[in-house]
């Protein structure tokens, strides 16, 4: 069962000269009244008496009074607090009647119930962290959360990379008549030393041919005398003729342009082959990043189901890239309702036995807004006890000069000036 406060005085704190006060179990106390009347006076008043020293105001007591501050607060579990005297000396008495101090206090009284501000100032990570801590999952979460920056960071340098190589491979230009290897101009001179061995070989046979022309009309002219050697040598000079006349030349002028040209083609070639190095590479990164952005959604998806199966203190709450967000949004796109239901929904899981927050200027809330938030707290089983400035029905007491008002009992009227009576003279 949470500690509630059933019952709060308090004379001469700050701007409060006699203060009592009966807190609703659940839902919101507002304490009312216009500026500078004592409504934060009482509220400090509280936290001194529970939260010990560290919350003792600088100037404790009430200016122009000769008594000292005293405070006396019941709570639900049967402890009285109380300070009073000059020093303002602590009193804890429990439920049996022994007397305590305040680490009796501080086992059950969160601190941030004492000093809403305190966590609502805190950055949107600490929040965050707070919340881990409350549901038990802030290591796991942190891990999660590293494996999912230096995945974000490896996807995002790769990602770079493949926009340059991309980039780069666009820029070059391409040659789709070249081939797809680099030629030799070795190779293209050893084919044309080859065909020109090749037609000097046939140039030889031509020259042969016409030497046994030359011949043959020689031995012609001398027929008679040697007309044996006459019909070999026709036999011959009529093969060598067959045969010479069959051969084609073959021509290197396609060689000879190849080998001019060597240089440019290569060059083309190179360029192609780079091209298509980049490409591949460009894609080869592309593939990586896919893979990559698969992890890191793998790794988010992981840390979502992690907070969804955890039981948080209000539906809603979450953190994403380490920061506290209530329905989808950041806390600084919170409205201030919202951040005062988170504050309060966090800080009462801080210690589940502390049954009360303290929320100071509640004013920032329209009258929908403040009913939805004390129904709220109602159903949570909360006590609120908060200040406004108002003296409107919502408040449950004002403050009015240091002096607690019933809201609800009717100012009275200014007391009319007497009749003048009318002077008679010899009368007085």
């Amino acid at each position: 069962m949470s500690v509630k406060i059933t019952q709060f005085e308090a004379e001469n704190v700050k701007r409060i000269k006699a203060l009592t006060l009966t807190p609703a179990p659940a839902g919101l106390t507002v304490i009312g009244g216009r500026n500078n009347q004592g409504k934060t006076s009482g509220l400090d008043a509280i936290v001194w008496a529970l939260g010990g020293d560290r919350y003792r105001p600088t100037q404790a007591q009430r200016e122009g009074s000769v008594l000292p501050p005293r405070l006396r607060l019941e709570l639900s579990n049967g402890i009285i607090v109380e300070r009073s005297g000059k020093n303002s000396d602590l009193k804890v008495t429990d439920a049996s009647g022994r007397k305590a101090g305040q680490q009796l206090l501080n086992s059950f009284v969160e601190q941030l119930a004492l000093d809403m501000p305190r966590f609502m100032q805190s950055t949107s990570k600490e929040k965050a962290t707070t919340l881990l801590r409350i549901i038990g999952l802030e290591e796991q979460v942190e891990k999660l959360e590293r494996q999912e920056k230096e995945l974000y960071n490896q996807r995002h340098a790769i990602g770079q990379i493949a926009d340059q190589k991309a980039k780069y491979a666009k820029e070059l230009p391409s040659y789709p008549e070249a081939p797809a290897e680099p030629i030799s101009a070795y190779d293209l001179i050893q084919r044309q030393q080859d065909i020109l061995a090749r037609n000097g070989e046939n140039q030889r046979k031509r020259e042969r041919a016409a030497q046994l022309e030359q011949e043959k009309q020689s031995l012609y002219r001398q027929l008679e005398e040697l007309s044996a050697r006459y019909t070999t040598v026709c036999a011959d000079c009529e093969t060598a003729q067959k045969s010479a006349l069959d051969l084609v030349d073959e021509s290197t002028e396609e060689l000879e342009a190849s080998i001019r040209d060597t240089e440019a083609i290569n060059a083309k070639v190179r360029t192609n082959q780079d091209k298509a190095r980049a490409e591949a590479e460009a894609k080869e990164c592309s593939d990586q990043y896919a893979g990559l952005t698969a992890q890191l959604e793998a790794v988010r998806q992981q840390k979502s189901d992690l907070l969804q199966g955890a039981k948080l203190p209000l539906p809603g709450l979450s953190v994403e890239d380490g920061e506290l967000t209530y329905q989808g949004k950041p806390w600084d796109c919170m409205s201030g309702s919202d951040q005062l239901k988170v504050s309060t929904a966090i800080v009462r899981a801080l210690k589940p036995d502390c049954g009360f927050v303290l929320l100071d200027k509640l004013e920032q809330m329209d009258m929908e807004t403040l009913r939805e938030f004390s129904a709220w707290m109602e159903a949570e089983g909360l006590q609120g006890i908060a200040t406004r400035v108002s003296t409107g029905g919502e408040c449950s007491i004002i403050i009015e000069d240091g002096y607690a008002k019933d809201p609800a009992a009717p100012t009275p009227a200014p007391a009319a000036a007497p009749a003048p009576t009318s002077w008679k003279a010899g009368e007085f």
